[in-house]
């Protein structure tokens, strides 16, 4: 079975990954919560990659990260030419611990 982002996100879902993150200002933003992470703050614990072979415009990468005081949740970018080169700067110097996350 091919592997979909929504059923990525959900497997991350049910193995504790229940917080959503967005970049902004080079700091991990928890959506649901409104707390604020450093990237040395957060480890990335897997990602997994959508190479869009039939459209490019599906290229997508699921971050899972696990913060320092035990958030656990997903980051979702673009892959290639339409990645967000914010999350690419923050993202940086977190260390990866996980290839695939799912």
């Amino acid at each position: 079975m091919e592997d979909t982002l929504t059923h990525v996100v959900d497997e991350l879902t049910r193995r504790g990954y229940k917080e959503h993150f967005r970049v902004a200002d080079g700091r991990l933003h928890a959506i649901g919560t409104g707390q604020r992470f450093a990237p040395e703050g957060v480890v990335i614990r897997g990602y997994y990659r959508f190479e869009g072979v039939s459209d490019p415009d599906d290229m997508a990468i699921v971050y899972a990260i696990e913060t320092r005081s035990g958030v656990r949740g997903i980051l979702v970018d673009a892959f290639g030419v339409y990645s967000d080169p914010t999350i690419g700067a923050a993202l940086q110097h977190v260390p990866m611990l996980g290839k695939s996350a799912a």
